[in-house]
């Protein structure tokens, strides 16, 4: 009988089923300190999986060593109906003589089709890479391949024998080759170049040279080699942090003009000393792909400046056939004229429909954005926009005329607008509100517009507005480190709770001037969303518990959300004290339907009291189970604990639990009778627990052995005890 069991995350289970059943297999076994001896005795019982065709297995962060390998390998290699395998050995011990083995005992797999190797993170030099690509040639139904040798000890001599095995692949369909962090350079980037071209049949490549010491030689003979690959549909290039320049930049591009048959293709250029030439140069190229549909070139970190962000904006424009484009010009000296110049021909583009550009960090004011507004007026069919234009110069013209231009793009679903440290105040706001309306397919919204100078008119306005945009169903509105206060939160969450379809709402907004009344009201006027299942509402760092009624009233708002399931509430330095989290637990009880809650309630004004009250209705909320809760930084103490302990006991569902009480003034007392709370959670398969800056001794932390062992589903336990951290 074929067993239906799959999936193990435990050795022992594993080695105790029914070997001889499995066809298809999945083992993660991923940070489990495993050795030689274990990994040897793994080895064995998968040899006896005769009927196994597929296998996922996950052993890295372990400390396997060759021998180890070894073992695994030999195993491996009786398994003789393998069709796909996965095998994962990233960041152990592994040194030349296991790899050898390895690659020598896989040849007997002689069925393999997909084959993915990690073998990153270990001490694998020169002398056995060609012998274990050597080995992969071997294999004749062999069509997909990924090879991940990142971070070993490769240098030119190893990755050019590697390369001329590559070339022996002629069977290849899809090729992941990761040889990031090794010491390979330009000679060896040439050769492998021309290696994959006579891989003739291949159509998808991903390739990481990241941070291998490639030059401009390199890259230009590696993008000559490429040109040669005439079937290349998709290709993912990683080349960061090399000193390319704009000799390599071009002479790569060259290469990729002759791959006539690409269609996807994604450029990792960052931190690569490309200047204005070098863009240029990328764009002529890209002009020349015709058959590209899907574009993503990141070039964060170089010195494009304007005219080298002009020159491939222009280019961008004979690229008719896009319909995703992703843009990172982040941190590239680009002003007004460049800004202008990227999206100048983007509207000749009439296929796009996803557009990404992110133009972060450089020093783009109103007329830039005007001119990145003209265009995107003229991409029509647009349906995905993010646009990204953090920390630039942008003011009440540019916002004004970003936004009247948002609003001609009518078939906008999906907008994610980034604006956060410019000069955006209340007017900017509106207009933007205002553009967002004629978006009337809009249905998910992320708004950031952290570190302006926003105050109560200008968030009214966008509440009010938002109130209008009846299809939205998802919306995050980031809006901390302004000038809000009572009246604007007040206009926001009335404008907010119009939003009858809304299911998924994040508020941001800590750090403004929001205190008792308009907590509770905000809450209260989000309850009318009566679809919302899922809230995030950030208020970190306002004044909120300063009478006692902020908290409260939220709680009694909170017991209107009959729907909601997910629930994360970030109250943390404020001055919320006894009363107030009592009355937050209390309304917390009424949200029938929760199953997901984190409450971040750190450095208040919270005593034993208050968390004995929290605890208790904690424990009435049968449906929770997840729960993250920091009451870090209060002055709790060991009878607040016992309190709070004492409810969480009465959480039977609850699966996966994370406890942030560092800093509250317990001791011996408060860690046993939480300890024996904890015990009483049997469900319990994830548990986190910070109990560091208290006094608890040896004997509070002895005391938490015996109740854990009553645990017994527990997979996955994290301890921070002091300044220690034991997994």
């Amino acid at each position: 009988m074929i067993s239906s069991k799959k999936y193990f995350n435990n050795a022992e289970e594993f080695l105790n089923s029914s070997l001889q059943s499995h066809k298809v297999l999945h083992i993660d076994l991923m940070h489990y300190q495993i050795g030689d001896e274990d990994a040897s005795g793994l080895g064995y019982a998968l040899a006896k999986c005769a009927n196994l065709s597929s296998l996922t297995l996950y052993l890295g962060y372990n400390q396997i060593c060759d021998q180890g390998t070894l073992c695994i390998g030999s195993s491996l290699g009786k398994c003789t109906n393998l069709l796909n395998l996965i095998l994962d050995l990233r960041q152990n011990e592994i040194g030349n003589e296991g790899v050898l083995g390895l690659g020598s005992a896989l040849t007997k797999c002689t069925n393999l089709q997909n084959l993915t190797l990690n073998l990153s993170e270990n001490q694998i030099s020169d002398e056995c890479i060609s012998d274990l690509v050597s080995d992969i040639a071997n294999y004749a139904n062999l069509s997909n391949l990924t090879l991940d040798l990142g971070q070993n000890l490769i240098r030119d001599e190893g990755a050019s024998g590697l390369s001329s095995a590559i070339s022996k692949c002629t069977n290849l369909l899809i090729l992941t080759l990761n040889l990031s962090l090794n010491q390979i350079g330009d000679e060896t980037a040439s050769v492998l170049g021309y290696a994959i071209a006579k891989c003739t049949k291949l159509s998808n490549l991903t390739l990481n040279l990241s941070e291998t010491q490639i030059g401009a030689i390199g890259a230009s003979c590696l993008g000559v080699g490429l040109g040669n690959c005439a079937n290349l549909s998709n290709l993912t290039l990683y080349l960061n942090q090399n000193e390319i320049g704009d000799e390599g930049t071009s002479g790569l591009s060259f290469g990729l003009t002759k791959c006539s048959n690409l269609s996807n293709m994604t450029l990792y250029l960052v931190y690569s000393k490309i200047g204005q030439e070098g863009s240029s140069g990328l764009g002529s190229a890209v002009a020349k792909c015709t058959n590209l549909s899907n574009l993503t070139l990141y070039l964060m970190g170089n010195q494009i400046g304007d005219e080298g962000a002009s020159g491939l904006g222009f280019n961008l424009g004979k690229c008719t056939n896009l319909q995703y484009l992703t843009l990172d010009f982040v941190g590239n000296q680009i002003s007004d004229l460049g800004a202008s110049g990227i999206c100048s021909s983007l509207g000749e583009c009439t296929n796009l429909s996803n557009l990404t550009l992110s133009l972060s960090g450089n020093y783009i004011g109103d007329e830039g954005i005007q001119g990145i507004g003209f265009a995107l007026s003229k991409c029509t069919n647009l349906q995905d926009l993010t646009l990204n234009l953090d920390w630039n110069e942008i003011g009440i013209t540019g916002a004004s005329s970003l936004s009247s231009s948002l609003g001609r793009c009518t078939k906008l679903q999906n907008i994610t607008l980034y604006l956060r440290g410019n000069q955006i105040g209340d007017e900017d706001a509106s207009d933007l509100g205002s553009a967002l309306v004629k978006c009337t397919h809009l249905s998910n919204l992320a708004l950031y517009l952290m570190y302006n100078q926003i105050t109560d008119n200008g968030a009214s306005t966008i509440g009010s507005i938002l109130g209008k945009c009846t299809n939205l169903s998802n919306l995050t509105l980031d809006l901390r480190y302004n000038q809000i206060g009572e009246a604007g939160v007040s206009f926001l969450g009335s404008g907010l709770g119009k939003n009858n379809n809304l299911s998924n709402l994040t508020l941001c907004l800590n750090d403004n001037y929001i205190g008792d009344k308009c907590a509770s009201g905000l809450i209260s006027d989000l309850a009318k969303c009566s679809n919302l299942s899922n809230l995030k509402l950030d208020l970190q760092y306002n004044e909120i518990g300063v009478g006692d009624e902020g908290v409260s009233g939220l709680g009694s708002a909170l017991a209107k959300y009959t729907n909601l399931s997910n629930l994360t509430l970030l109250l943390e330095q404020n001055q919320i004290g006894d009363e107030s989290v009592t009355g937050l637990g209390s309304g917390l009880v009424k949200c029938t339907n929760l199953s997901n809650l984190t409450l971040i309630l750190g450095f208040n004004k919270i005593c034993a009291i208050g968390a004995s009250g929290l605890g208790f209705n904690l424990g009435k909320c049968t449906n929770l189970s997840n729960l993250t809760l920091n009451l870090g930084s209060n002055q709790i103490g060991d009878e607040g604990v016992l309190g709070l302990g004492y409810g969480l006991a009465n959480c039977n569902s609850i699966s996966n639990l994370t406890l942030g009480l560092q800093n509250i003034k317990i001791g011996y007392e408060g860690s046993s009778g939480l300890s024996s709370a904890i015990a009483k959670c049997t469900n319990l398969s994830i548990l986190k627990l910070d109990l560091s800056g208290n006094q608890i001794g040896d004997e509070g932390i002895l005391c938490l052995g015996p109740a854990l062992e009553k645990c017994t589903n527990l997979t996955n336990l994290t301890l921070r005890l002091m300044q220690k951290q034991f997994i």
